[in-house]
């Protein structure tokens, strides 16, 4: 059996001196490991706290800080290290507890030296391939992380170079993505990355959520007596926001009238309370989202152009999850880690499971491959994910079934039926413009649809018309 590595340390806590020294010696001798000693629990934690230390065995009984003290000290601070205890022969109750609390495993006193070799050795793998877990995934954030969007994606890589760019400015931004796609978090780093020059706070409004009255209020606050319930002053949330970041999520929702007034501010920077007639100025980063095709409500009139182009000075587009598989696994390993059961190890998953998650469409983006994995922690048994633990629409999906999408009660029902037509009118427009050989008029035709209509779907779709040229 090979020694472990002479580069782990190992920490002796025991209150005899005799013992102390023929433990630091043996392990010393026998497997070329580095040993401290410590007379009691608080001298072993002092130490710990000063170096790494890959391995821990102590007494349970001691004067001063004993065993379990120290047990609790260890977990309580999170110091990575692996604990093997040494009880009398009249304490195996005491030691069987300390198992329960994490203890890797013990011995009693005195203990056979070959049997120690053994315990510490397959200790010191273990610690091993721990510490080696925990040095991946430390670097998997650094490498695949920014300002806690994470991602391997060359496609995010691009928005987080936009995102440092604008980091130092003022500029406003328009986030647009499908639902669930993770605006809100590519806009909380927005404000992250610009701590520096805006440290106020992040204030998220959803615009949609609130009639024109509850809105205006919201966003500018109201005075006292204003109208029949205001009994007290609020703050509006650009006041909130004052030298921070203003979230508007659905700007698209936004009523005309409330338009005219949030153009003001944007331009003026300056707004007055509902009631008020004090101005208040703010300094404030508006970054605005939606998963609405902006240009469309702006030319069927919906949407004020001037807003429009006020709000779209840096246009980030957030590609669905379907568009960057590669993000899948690490998204997963980091949800496993979310919703890990308390006080144990977040689960892994089984490659055939992870086939199969990285083969589903996911219609509702992260929002939904978040659902999937809380869900699978909960069923999961043994500590792995299973295919069986995943939800039924992911397997449908993955195996093209005949019903794609998810009924998701978290979610509004326009919203998924807008994506289920959205992406059946997609795959029948296809169909169509390869029926026709990539002819717009004969697809037409074929659609029922005018000649413009077709041309405006396919740009909206961003299909390639020269790929039907072949024909069928």
């Amino acid at each position: 059996m090979p020694a472990p590595s002479p580069a782990q340390r190992v920490l002796v806590v025991e209150d005899l001196e005799d013992t102390r020294a023929s433990l630091q010696e043996l392990l010393q001798m026998s497997l070329g490991l580095e040993v401290d000693t410590a007379e009691d629990g608080a001298a072993g934690l002092a130490l710990l706290r000063t170096k790494p230390y890959s391995l821990v065995i102590t007494d349970l009984r001691m004067p001063k800080v004993g065993g379990m003290k120290l047990i609790e000290a260890i977990q309580g601070e999170k110091i990575p290290v692996t604990i093997i205890v040494t009880t009398g022969h009249g304490n195996v109750k005491d030691a069987v507890e300390a198992m329960r609390m994490g203890v890797y495993d013990f011995m009693t006193k005195p203990p056979d030296p070959q049997h120690l070799q053994l315990i510490v050795q397959r200790a010191l793998r273990e610690r091993t391939l721990r510490d080696e877990v925990a040095a991946l995934r430390r670097e998997l954030g650094d490498r695949h992380a920014f300002q806690n969007v994470l991602s391997r994606s060359p496609k995010m890589y691009d928005m987080f170079e936009l995102i440092g760019n604008i980091a130092e400015t003022s500029s406003t931004v328009l986030i647009r993505g499908e639902t669930g796609s993770g605006k809100e978090q590519v806009a909380r780093a927005i404000h992250q990355a610009s701590t520096a020059i805006r440290p106020g706070e992040f204030v998220a409004v959803n615009c949609g959520a609130l009639n024109e009255n509850l809105l205006e209020s919201e966003l500018f606050g109201h005075e006292k007596g204003s109208y029949t319930g205001a009994d007290r002053k609020r703050i509006g949330r650009f006041e909130l926001a004052h030298k921070g970041t203003l979230f508007l999520d659905e700007i698209g929702d936004v009523p005309m009238s409330m338009q005219i007034k949030l153009l003001r501010v944007l331009q003026e920077r300056r707004f007055e309370r509902v009631g008020g007639t004090e101005p208040i100025e703010v300094d404030v980063r508006v970054v605005a989202a939606t998963h609405q095709d902006m240009e469309k409500l702006v030319k069927d009139g919906k949407f004020r152009e001037d807003l429009y182009y006020r709000l779209n000075v840096v246009r980030i587009d957030l590609p669905p999850l379907r568009e960057r598989v590669e993000d899948i696994p690490v998204l997963v390993s980091h949800f496993c880690e979310k919703f890990a059961r308390i006080n144990q190890k977040a689960p892994t998953v089984s490659p055939e499971a992870m086939a199969m998650l990285t083969k589903c469409a996911w219609p509702g983006n992260v929002r939904q491959l978040e659902n999937a994995i809380e869900r699978a922690c909960v069923t999961a048994r043994d500590g792995v994910i299973r295919t069986k633990d995943l939800p039924p629409e992911v397997g449908r999906k993955a195996e093209g079934g005949k019903n794609p999408f998810q009924v998701d009660l978290t979610r509004k029902l326009p919203d998924q039926l807008a994506e289920l037509v959205a992406a059946f009118e997609e795959r029948y427009i296809r169909r169509a413009l390869k029926r026709s050989r990539g002819h717009v008029g004969k697809c037409a035709k074929i659609t029922g649809l005018s000649r413009r209509s077709i041309t405006d779907k396919i740009a909206q779709y961003k299909i390639d018309k020269a790929q039907f040229k072949g024909g069928e």
